[in-house]
């Protein structure tokens, strides 16, 4: 298990000896005792493992440190529906059932709560047999600072209900309060009998898992033993041990709560230190607990509600009808925003990797061009989305309004001087844009117009060294770097949709500010692009991108770099290019237009078309025939969406676009949840299908994307697929939310919702459409869906209110607005 919890990605790491392990008495005799694993996994030669002994690895079998050699349960199962995991053990020589339930809190819309540095675990007990049995659940936890100075303290303290808390504190005395490793974890438990061991025997060979278990599998509880922290310590691995006791009659059932709380408050950037001044700064959840024992106890003094509300958003999500790998890539994913991947910055703000190296995190600085896929932040937690925005816009921006698309850490530090990425830049238009229509907030959105306003100008400035549209055609022309790492040169309705999908954006933001020639600039230079791209770059199939291959002067025009680096001089060709290829971002600014309610960027049919022949040309339902030159994220009869393929009758160029050949799931599930969107279902679930059987849990871990690194942002695009099959649209500004599904099982539609005052579940059946609110609150304007042939509507609570309402077309407007909460819903019966 990888323990991370300091500040930075710990992948194949271990903290030694750390583990749950049972045993079960009877009469004042030991009855069974085993460490609360499965069997361990094949392959057991040993693998190298970060920071484990000298002679560990490849070629001296599993480590021991994994408990893998003690006696185990030879039965387990396990369910994952993130953000809960449940597992149950068994063994014939185990007397009772053992079932598990883990999770750390994931509410939506309560960003604190959810970001407690905490992981919980409740064990529930059946003594199955005939005669009373005491069972002890004990927690063991290697001191992840016990290099040196390792201090294990027993505490108590008070929880929920006045119950008496008890834990062990394990720090070190060895660094000061702003060190980069200063911190401590806790263990803690509120069941009323305890015993413990501060530390595990100090002693050579494997002398202190020896006593452990010679200690553990003796009747009754365990005695205390104390060292103190001095620098004897040194290089020795120090483990405490928390043991809850209980008894039960036959056929009695109880639970036993663990917390496991850290506290690592200094976060340095070890990716790109600063060159001058201050590297570091305070974790968020720093500013709110002292310490890992202050985090122990809001965890275990407000469980119940933690517990009661991460289920309520849990089961709604699964009770969504939609198809099963659907709620699977969307929950899967959801598990990127608790990774290392991400950061709270100490006020709060939400800062992101792309992904996870083994140790320190993958492609720095929220970059806006990966994070552009990352759909579910804004809906869930539309706060930490808007902190980006912030971010972005007063850190980034140069004087002429130029975009870094890497956020430098510290705050405040020189921006990158990289150059400006196109998608991102945009990307952050529409993000804008749409993050004011989940708030509603139009205030936020004048206190970052400014900024906004100038990246969109940027684009024909005469400073903009890349030359995207020098002539305000609505075009972008020039040299346009984007997600794929490289550059185009020349007209495509990839990334001249994002600057199309900004430009209208920004039109419809204009005019909410009362810019009213601003918001005329921009809807005119919208239009004569978007019927520029749509007439010329449209092939009667997909759009392509329009470049002479051969034209050495695109190149010329910049700079002697750029021809070194693009210029195949072996063939007299430009390199890393789509021309005619037909690319599965080609209309990704639909897409963000239809999750916005932007309205359309590209021709309904064309678009509709594009997607046709992505599906038809890209997806291949095995690659084992399949040329793979870059990266292997699908192999032998695995399926997927590939990035680009250039048909029958088209001429590829000798080195053409970057990660061509490969299959990333946050493209592919950007394209599936469009098809889906566009009518084309059966072809959208497809492709959601493959990846779900590429991350199956054997091949792959479902709940770890990977693209550059683990834990990649990209692949939360899966939570658009909810907006996609339940064709949810939303403008708080004007108080509307709209519904309308495109596959309705058994006369029966539910899905999860979210925004930013309330969340909940929206239900067909049976004539009626019912709107939920789980979470916080929503008043209502205008609601829009499928049929508009109402009876009735109600906002249902102890009684029935009548409400007054004029219908027109889909919409249904509301006299006065409708404010509705967790005590009521609103119910609309249709004829």
């Amino acid at each position: 298990m990888d323990w991370e919890i300091f500040n930075r990605p710990n992948k194949r790491s271990f903290n030694g000896f750390s583990h749950f392990a049972i045993k079960a008495e009877q009469d004042g005799k030991l009855l069974d005792a085993r460490v609360l694993n499965g069997d361990m996994q094949s392959p057991y030669t040993g693998e190298p493992v970060r920071g484990g002994p000298l002679h560990s690895g490849y070629g001296f079998g599993p480590e021991s440190q994994t408990m893998a050699g003690m006696p185990h349960f030879q039965e387990t199962a396990f369910k994952g529906e993130f953000p809960i995991a449940e597992m149950s053990f068994a063994d014939a020589a185990f007397p009772g059932n053992v079932q598990l339930t883990a999770f750390n809190p994931f509410i939506p819309l309560q960003e604190d709560d959810s970001s407690l540095p905490a992981a919980f675990f409740e064990w529930e007990l059946e003594n199955t047999g005939d005669a009373a049995v005491t069972y002890t659940i004990c927690l063991s936890a290697g001191n992840p600072k016990s290099t040196e100075r390792a201090a294990n303290r027993y505490i108590e303290f008070t929880g929920q209900e006045d119950r008496k808390i008890h834990a062990i504190q394990l720090t070190s005395d060895q660094y000061s309060q702003e060190h980069a490793s200063y911190g401590d974890i806790t263990i803690a438990t509120d069941t009323a009998e305890v015993s413990y061991q501060e530390y595990w025997y100090r002693g050579g060979w494997c002398d202190n898992l020896e006593m452990f278990w010679h200690d553990f599998t003796q009747p009754g509880r365990f005695a205390n033993r104390h060292y103190e922290a001095d620098e004897s310590t040194a290089h020795r691995k120090d483990t405490a041990s928390l043991a809850a006791h209980i008894d039960l009659r036959p056929g009695e059932k109880k639970g036993i709560k663990f917390v496991i709380s850290w506290s690592f408050p200094n976060v340095e950037n070890n990716w790109n230190p600063a060159p001058m001044g201050a590297n570091s700064w305070k974790n968020y959840y720093a500013t709110w607990f002292d310490d890992s024992k202050a985090s122990a106890q809001y965890a275990m003094t407000n469980w119940k509600r933690l517990y009661r509300d991460t289920l309520t958003f849990k089961d709604s999500l699964f009770a969504s009808t939609v198809p099963d790998a659907v709620k699977d890539a969307v929950s899967a994913n959801l598990s990127v925003i608790k990774s290392a991947t991400t950061l709270r910055l100490t006020d709060g703000s939400f800062y992101g990797f792309e992904g996870c190296i083994e140790d320190v995190g993958c492609c720095e600085g929220s970059c806006t061009h990966v994070w552009n896929y990352a759909y579910a932040l804004p809906f869930l937690f539309p706060r930490l989305e808007r902190s980006m925005r912030e971010l972005d816009f007063k850190y980034n921006k140069r004087e002429d309004g130029r975009m870094s698309f890497r956020l430098m850490l510290p705050l405040g530090r020189e921006r990158s001087d990289f150059r400006a990425c196109a998608d991102g830049q945009f990307g952050g238009v529409i993000k804008a844009y749409r993050d004011w229509k989940v708030s509603g907030d139009t205030d936020w959105l004048r206190s970052i117009w400014p900024a906004v306003k100038e990246s969109i100008t940027y684009a024909w400035i005469g400073s903009n060294e890349d030359k995207w549209d020098p002539d305000k055609s609505g075009v972008l022309t020039g040299r346009q770097h984007h997600t794929l790492d490289m550059e185009l040169y020349g007209p495509n309705s990839w990334l001249s949709g994002f600057y199309l999908a900004a430009l209208k954006a920004g039109a419809e933001m204009a005019k909410a500010l009362s810019e009213q020639e601003s918001a005329a600039e921009f809807s005119e230079l919208f239009q004569a692009g978007k019927r520029w791209v749509d007439e010329h770059l449209f092939n009667g199939e997909y759009y392509v991108q329009k470049v002479d291959l051969s034209d050495k002067v695109l190149l010329e025009q910049f700079d002697e770099k750029t021809v070194a680096t693009y210029w195949n001089e072996e063939l007299s060709e430009i390199k890393y290019q789509i021309a005619d290829g037909c690319a599965i971002d080609q209309v990704v600014a639909q897409w963000h237009a239809n999750l916005c309610g932007l309205g359309e960027i590209f021709d309904k049919q064309q678009t509709r078309s594009a997607l046709q022949s992505l599906y038809r040309h890209n997806f291949k339902s095995s690659m084992r025939n399949e040329a793979n030159t870059w990266r292997l994220y699908s192999l032998n009869d695995e399926g997927g969406l590939v990035i680009c393929t250039w048909p029958e009758r088209t001429s590829k160029p000798a080195i053409p676009l970057t990660y061509n050949s490969e299959t990333m799931t946050g493209f592919e599930y950007q394209a599936a949840s469009h098809m889906i969107q566009e009518g084309l279902t059966d072809e959208g679930l497809a492709v959601v299908q493959a990846i779900r059987e590429r991350y199956d849990g054997e091949k792959r871990n479902p709940w770890n994307e990977i693209e550059c690194g683990s834990n990649y942002a990209r692949s939360m695009a899966s939570f658009s697929l909810l907006q996609a099959y339940s064709g949810f649209e939303y403008d708080m500004v004007a108080g509307m939310i709209g519904f309308k599904p495109v596959a309705v099982q058994d006369g029966v539609f539910r899905v999860l919702w979210s925004l930013d005052r309330g969340w909940g579940v929206y239900e067909e059946q049976a004539k009626q459409a019912i709107v939920r609110v789980l979470g916080g609150d929503m008043q209502l304007n205008v609601l829009k869906l499928h049929e508009a042939h109402i009876a009735r509507i109600e906002c249902v609570n102890a009684g029935a209110t009548k409400l007054e309402y004029t219908t027109s077309g889909d919409a249904i407007y509301f006299t006065d607005s409708v404010f509705f909460d967790t005590q009521n819903e609103l119910v609309v019966i249709l004829k």
